[in-house]
């Protein structure tokens, strides 16, 4: 059976996942978006041949309601949605922050919402997208969702009372690899290197790093120990990274993000 999907708030994250299933697959006929500026519509349509349309349409129309928007946005679209939304209708959020029990609060009763945070990597098709299913929501809705999001990187099943915890290791992830570039390529300008050799020199190291870690199967502390010679260069520089706390901090900072999620969940933004 035809399955119609609405994206609702068509911002970075939500024209990455509009372009993502259109590549994997999925008609353009039967995708909605959703937009505040007209020239935005008009630049969707044109670009993957969508439909525009308002929020309510939407929410009469679509099979599936993906909610794209910012989490401070959440409440003000689900009071505009809830008056059109019926309960067979599927409703995935990719807000950080948003439960699946403030949005079923506010929808029609029994309405399956399935929680969703994905990173910024779907915009090249090598996103995280972490699921978790609310109350009403069957696994035939979270596979749903899977296939959606499966088209643009992969995907990860977790208990939603993990979902703060996945927010701050895989949502915010990706930022804290570009501040690890960003300080590793200042170092290497510091050590005499142009700032365009030494970005490229990491960004490769960077590429090949994580490729071996998918595709080798290996644990990291193996991989990094096959980089660490007796006395030599590597081993050195790891001895400064442990004698600044370099592990602790990163520690530290993901619980402060886990914490910043579950103050966002709470309503405290």
């Amino acid at each position: 059976m035809t399955q119609t999907v609405a994206v609702l708030g068509t911002g970075k994250i939500g024209e990455a996942l509009l372009s993502g299933v259109i590549r994997a697959g999925w008609r353009s006929a039967d995708l909605l978006v959703t937009t505040r500026r007209s020239d935005r519509a008009e630049e969707l349509r044109n670009r993957y041949g969508v439909e525009p349309v308002t929020n309510a349409e939407a929410a009469k129309r679509a099979d599936t309601l993906i909610l794209a928007v910012k989490p401070q946005d959440m409440g003000k679209l689900l009071d505009e949605l809830a008056p059109h939304t019926a309960s067979d209708r599927l409703v995935v959020s990719a807000a950080a922050g948003i439960t699946t029990a403030f949005i079923e609060e506010r929808l029609a009763a029994g309405t399956p919402v399935v929680r969703v945070m994905p990173n910024t990597p779907v915009l090249v098709d090598e996103g995280m997208s972490v699921i978790s299913a609310g109350s009403h929501a069957t696994p035939a809705h979270v596979a749903h969702t899977e296939e959606i999001f499966g088209g643009v990187g992969k995907t990860l099943r977790v208990p939603e009372s993990q979902q703060d915890a996945a927010t701050a290791l895989s949502g915010s992830g990706p930022a804290y690899f570009y501040f690890l570039v960003e300080a590793m390529t200042d170092a290497g300008i510091l050590l005499g290197l142009p700032r365009a050799q030494a970005h490229d020199l990491i960004v490769q190291a960077a590429i090949g790093a994580a490729v071996m870690l998918r595709d080798s199967g290996e644990h990291p502390v193996k991989l990094r120990e096959a980089v660490t010679s007796p006395a030599g260069t590597t081993i050195s520089a790891i001895r400064e990274l442990e004698n600044h706390g370099v592990r602790a901090a990163l520690i530290a900072a993901l619980e402060a993000a886990r914490d910043r999620s579950r103050a966002l969940a709470s309503g405290n933004g």
